[in-house]
């Protein structure tokens, strides 16, 4: 029989040997490289202990190195300038992190966590970032002796929970409530944070913070707010010639000739203090002189007629936070009133809230329940420069108190301010929790002395990481001692020795001649740290450290985008060469 011819084979492929040999070379190479290729080109890929762990821990370590060096009253300065060229000199940690362009992404956990601490307290951010930075640097001991990070974890875990539990037992002075109206008693409590800050001022500063929150202090303790109280920079003199102002000190003088009213009746408009225009285009249409003068006197007749009524409902002073036109200053100058323009709404909020005013968003009188009383409004001269101050007697009471500082340079008057918000918040943070722990050190020595102890009960591979946490904490006596110009290892053996003897209170004297005063009871020198401080910050400076040492992979993409262009220097029409 015929059988059907055979189909013919499919035609062999055409490319040489060598080009399917490379080919094939090739996709065995992307399969052997794994993860990378399954990424765009450009992504950056670590993985491991030594790639991802190692490298964070240092990058975590360096940060905490910055700041570590800024701690305490002997705490140098940082000069930071940021990417709007301005320049920042201060020891405050808080604006480190803020103007600080920190790139790594696991430094960029602790920034977080400092923030968190500044946002929730108002004071320890530094305390943050050392803690979390020590920790790490203590695990990373563990992890090159083979531990695995699980192991570290479950005893940081362990050990700030314990640290934590036991801060309620090492209360040294609790604040009562009877204690908010005795200006000592809150001095006493904002002097450690304040002193951090400024301790060659801190005698000037800390009455002045005192005072203030004493002025603004509500009838229960614990809806005092920050706002309440304000801070006035003024450029010249220095910090002995700076006072609180029971009101608001508003840095511009006023618009008309009358500088000084007493009982003052003020009226606070959001409007234009000027003639009523249209919202839409009108044309008027005059055919002789004599129009042309009525229409000009109907005009201020309406904004006599406007200026009056508001004299006639009682009010001395005028409030605006629109324009003025001349015609109206003219006959606010008539009536005899005071006329002042703040442009900023924030301002003007806070001055209605001061002097108990209803802001009118028309021109016309205004209702007495709606007009705010000041017991004098007067106009200062502060340095070179002229401010109107709207101040309430003693007696009278003040929803918000002004700290007018003075200082030589804006430098050192935004420091100031640093140390009064620091101040401020740390009274806020006692309206939850009263209680204080001796500081200088102590707290911390303590603590690492009863996590030894609980590590070396401790049977599991916990131990380790648990006595890691507490030789973390003798960073802060260490720090301390370091910053002061003594020997750090003298002190903290010192320190160890006197809180066997039993004096908890025992921390680092800054101001020793020698080794034998540089430890002692630092309650008797007012030296107090909020309880809530030390909690908070322990527990995100643990969780911190323990998100970082979680990670065992960092993949980053590509950055989106070409090339940066470089700023140009010179005019714009030159070359670039």
């Amino acid at each position: 029989p015929d059988f059907p011819p055979r189909p013919p084979y499919p035609p062999h492929s055409t490319a040489p040997l060598s080009a399917r040999a490379t080919a094939s070379a090739t996709m065995m190479k992307n399969m052997r490289r794994g993860i990378p290729n399954l990424f765009k080109s450009g992504t950056a890929h670590m993985k491991g202990t030594e790639e991802a762990v190692i490298k964070n821990i240092e990058a975590c370590k360096d940060l905490s190195t910055i700041t570590r060096t800024s701690m305490g009253p002997n705490g140098m300065n940082k000069m930071i300038i940021n990417y709007l060229e301005k320049l920042f000199v201060t020891s405050d940690a808080a604006t480190m992190m803020a103007e600080m362009e920190v790139q790594h992404p696991a430094a960029k956990l602790l920034v977080l966590a400092s923030q968190m601490q500044e946002r929730e307290i108002g004071d320890g951010s530094n305390y943050v970032i050392i803690l979390a930075g020590e920790l790490l640097k203590q695990a990373r001991g563990l992890l090159e002796l083979g531990l695995h990070p699980s192991e570290v974890i479950k005893g940081y875990v362990k050990a700030s929970d314990a640290a934590i539990s036991q801060l309620d037992d090492l209360v040294t002075w609790t604040f009562e409530e009877k204690d908010y109206k005795s200006m000592d008693k809150i001095e006493m409590a904002t002097y450690a944070p304040i002193c951090a800050k400024q301790f060659t001022t801190v005698d000037d500063i800390n009455p002045l913070i005192a005072e203030a929150c004493m002025c603004v202090m509500p009838e229960n303790v614990k809806n005092f707010s920050v706002d309440n109280v304000r801070v006035s920079k003024m450029m010249g003199g220095h910090i002995g010639n700076s006072q609180v102002i029971r009101g608001v000190v508003v840095s511009r003088n006023t618009d008309t000739s009358i500088k000084d009213v007493k009982d003052a009746k003020i009226g606070v408009f959001t409007c234009a203090i000027d003639t009523a225009s249209t919202e839409t285009k009108g044309t008027v249409l005059i055919k002789n002189a004599e129009q042309l003068l009525n229409y000009n006197e109907s005009e201020e007749k309406m904004i006599d007629e406007s200026i009056k009524a508001i004299a006639d409902s009682g009010v001395k002073v005028i409030v605006t936070g629109g324009s003025v036109g001349d015609m109206a200053k003219h006959f606010v100058e008539k009536y005899k009133m005071m006329l002042i323009r703040i442009l900023s709404k924030f301002e003007l909020r806070r001055l209605c809230k001061t002097v108990g005013a209803r802001p009118q968003v028309r021109l016309g009188p205004v209702a007495a329940e709606e007009q705010g009383y000041c017991s004098r409004v007067h106009v200062r001269e502060v340095g070179l420069q002229k401010v109107t101050v709207f101040e309430q007697q003693k007696g009278d009471s003040s929803k918000v108190a002004t700290i007018m500082l003075r200082g030589a340079t804006r430098n050192i008057l935004n420091d100031l301010e640093r140390a009064v918000d620091d101040g401020v918040n740390v009274i806020k943070a006692m309206a939850k929790d009263t209680r204080f722990l001796a500081g200088g050190g102590a707290t911390e020595i303590e603590l690492a002395r009863s996590l030894s102890s609980l590590a070396a009960k401790d049977k599991s591979l916990s131990q380790y990481s648990i006595k890691k946490f507490a030789n973390a904490l003798e960073i802060f006596p260490t720090t301390l001692a370091e910053n002061a110009g003594l020997k750090p290892l003298d002190v903290l053996a010192l320190l160890y020795s006197e809180h066997e003897k039993g004096n908890k209170s025992a921390g680092v004297n800054i101001m020793a001649k020698d080794l034998k005063e540089s430890v002692k009871d630092l309650s008797k020198d007012r030296i107090f740290d909020l309880l809530a401080t030390k909690k908070m910050a322990i527990k995100l400076a643990t969780d911190a450290a323990i998100t970082v040492l979680r990670v065992d992979q960092i993949i980053m993409a590509k950055p989106a985008g070409g090339p940066k262009m470089g700023q140009r220097k010179g005019h714009w029409d030159d070359d670039d060469d």
